[in-house]
């Protein structure tokens, strides 16, 4: 049977066209979203360390909000790349700083995305980020007692009485302070990329609407718990 005159043609590249854009929008926000990171980075780097190498570090907020509106990958992707760039310019750590660093972006930041993924909530977002900061912890906890003594040149039996005194309570708070400040700063930084048509429209309950005071106000007291917390180990208070 031959097409009806009045039928359309076919397009076939409209599509791959309209992929290509969003793809190109995509990378400029993560683009974007890493330069911000990497300025984060620092920023904090002139935050007081903890026993002297331990450093609060709040770049995770920004990667992870980067996951959170484009995908566990796109946090995959920018846990390297900021590490990356803070070991070749911003960095003396080199290799053994670098590793450290990429596994505990990742480990924090792609387990919350992939479970904001599964559950696009405010309830999916807390519970992703307080997985997110469980596995960080333990994952640091693991390679702090592996590293700790080649890079540091401490006697292994010493750091692995430093894990619960020292270790566990810096991950619980860097990854706590991290935590608050992305429930924070989430809504506000997606609804202008949004403005900007740099991010996907989404059916999030964090998306629209109005302000939710209680939720508001758990993110706050969530920041200042951690924040006090973290101003002690810094030995400031």
């Amino acid at each position: 049977m031959s097409r009806n005159a009045c039928e359309p043609a076919a397009t076939p590249t409209s599509i791959p066209a309209a992929h290509s854009r969003l793809s190109l929008r995509t990378w400029i926000s993560m683009s974007m979203l890493a330069a911000i990171a990497y300025v984060v980075m620092l920023l904090s780097k002139m935050l007081p360390q903890v026993y002297g190498f331990l450093q609060f570090d709040l770049k995770d907020t920004v990667i992870c909000i980067g996951g959170f509106i484009f995908g566990p990958l796109a946090a995959a992707i920018l846990s390297i790349t900021v590490p990356l760039l803070e070991m070749l310019f911003a960095s003396d750590t080199g290799p053994i700083g670098f590793l450290m660093n990429v596994l505990a972006t990742a480990s924090f930041c792609c387990t919350a995305s992939f479970l904001y993924k599964k559950i696009h909530t405010k309830k999916g977002a807390v519970i992703g980020l307080s997985l997110g900061v469980a596995v960080l912890t333990a994952v640091m906890l693991l390679w702090n007692y592996l590293i700790t003594p080649i890079y540091q040149g401490v006697p292994r039996e010493v750091v692995a009485g430093m894990l619960p005194t020292v270790f566990l309570p810096f991950n619980l708070v860097k990854g706590g302070m991290n935590m608050a400040a992305i429930l924070l700063l989430y809504k506000p930084v997606v609804t202008a990329l949004r403005k900007a048509r740099l991010a996907p429209d989404s059916h999030s309950t964090i998306r629209t609407g109005k302000v939710n005071v209680g939720f508001l106000l758990f993110s706050l007291a969530l920041l200042a718990t951690f924040g006090t917390i973290a101003l002690v180990l810094m030995g400031i208070i």
